[in-house]
């Protein structure tokens, strides 16, 4: 699906993927069309003995997306892996890492997920509901090395984006008043602290700090069960699990960088 137009991309064929869990897995497939058109494949894994759920997919451009859901400790963590521009300086590829606080609402737990089975493997899903597109300030850099409080997966998802870990203020509060240690959140520079920092788009020097924005969708995630009613021999109205919902839901990150040539895809948005 995704030609190999140069030795740039062969490197996403050797990369190790789902890095949620190791151990016995339940692995669902699913074939769902990209913003652009283009049609990918999700892959969601679940383990109900580490409670998370990993989803992953690549992009028409080659990037690689990995969303996990980690239940234990209420974090989500966005890693995202982007191809660089060589011929502008820029490395093989780029690194981010969005860690947020994981809500009721936003995917069924693990043990349901596990039980999900995919019918018509080679249909195109699209998702039930539209979900209104979240815009995060990723105001704090998170430090790589004691963000295990976080979760016990930020060492393996994140390893490569060390110096690139972003949350928000909204979230090291809440982990704060959980007793989390602080020492590992840096509060970054922003627009509304500092009015000549312009966004990387349209920042007309590369080696000028900016605003990074980037934005990803998730095309088809299983958001919620649906329960249906039935009557039982006593006329009694019971309640039981049968089906799920599945959503679609956008994400546009905002974080500071030290210089545009770390955001070089916001000028073509």
């Amino acid at each position: 699906m995704f030609p190999l137009v140069d030795l740039r991309r062969f490197f996403w064929l050797i990369v190790p993927i789902l890095w949620c869990c190791q151990t016995s897995l339940s692995e669902l497939r699913v074939r769902v069309r990209l913003e652009d058109g283009q049609i990918t494949e999700e892959t969601l894994q679940a383990d109900s003995e580490r409670d998370c759920i990993t989803l992953e997919f690549r992009k028409t451009d080659g990037t690689f997306v990995t969303y996990l859901a980690d239940f234990k400790q209420s974090v989500k963590i966005f890693r995202v892996l982007i191809l660089g521009e060589l011929e502008r300086g820029q490395s093989q590829f780029q690194a981010l890492c969005f860690i947020t606080q994981l809500q009721s609402n936003e995917i069924i737990p693990s043990e349901s997920m596990a039980k999900l089975r995919q019918k018509n493997p080679h249909t195109v899903r699209q998702a039930e509901e539209m979900r209104k597109i979240e815009n995060l300030q990723m105001d704090v850099a998170v430090n790589f090395t004691k963000a295990l409080q976080l979760s016990p997966h930020v060492h393996n998802i994140c390893a490569e984006a060390k110096e690139a870990i972003y949350t928000r203020q909204d979230d090291v509060r809440a982990w704060l008043e959980k007793g989390i240690d602080g020492s590992m959140f840096e509060v970054l520079p922003q627009s509304s602290s500092l009015p000549a920092l312009p966004t990387c788009k349209v920042c007309s020097r590369e080696w000028k700090p900016c605003i990074c924005s980037y934005r990803l969708s998730l095309e088809w995630i299983p958001c919620s069960l649906k329960y249906c009613k039935n009557r039982d021999s006593s006329g009694r109205t019971t309640t039981y699990k049968c089906g799920i919902r599945s959503c679609q839901k956008s994400y546009s990150f905002h974080f500071y960088v030290t210089q545009k040539q770390l955001c070089l895809w916001d000028e073509e948005t």
